[in-house]
């Protein structure tokens, strides 16, 4: 079996693996696409544009947020939240909710060391494809 192969079928049976995260095996590529970590985005300042790419674990989308949808995303340093607006959500709404893995673009909103990625532009990871995961949807 292929590393993928492996992580997979790990995953699959059990819902989690006891080798690398599924983002450590594609970093070298997320670096050259200019893709930030989790845990270098405090390093960032307030309204910068950045890349994030990870793991769907969870989407919500509370009544009481007037249609706004926050996604955490994981990759093996860390978490990382996107907030996508109504609209955003309503273009890209396959996108968002049918993707395992995704890459968020938008600029990074750090207050008072809360930060999250205001999407603006969202695309599915080829990864996800190929990694049985499952994220825990409006819970």
């Amino acid at each position: 079996m292929t590393i993928i192969e492996r992580l997979d079928a790990d995953l699959a049976r059990t819902g989690m693996t006891v080798g690398r995260h599924p983002m450590a095996h594609v970093r070298q590529e997320m670096d050259r696409l200019g893709i930030t970590r989790a845990d270098r985005l405090d390093k960032i300042r307030n309204n910068i544009w950045v890349k994030i790419a990870g793991c769907v674990i969870a989407r919500q989308r509370p009544g009481s947020a007037k249609g706004f949808m926050f996604m955490s995303l994981e990759d093996e340093t860390g978490l990382m939240n996107a907030i996508v607006t109504p609209d955003f959500f309503d273009k890209n709404r396959l996108v968002l909710l049918e993707s395992r893995f995704l890459i968020v673009e938008g600029p990074l909103q750090n207050v008072d060391g809360v930060i999250n990625i205001k999407a603006q532009k969202v695309a599915s990871l080829p990864l996800s494809t190929m990694v049985a995961t499952v994220s825990h949807d409006f819970h």
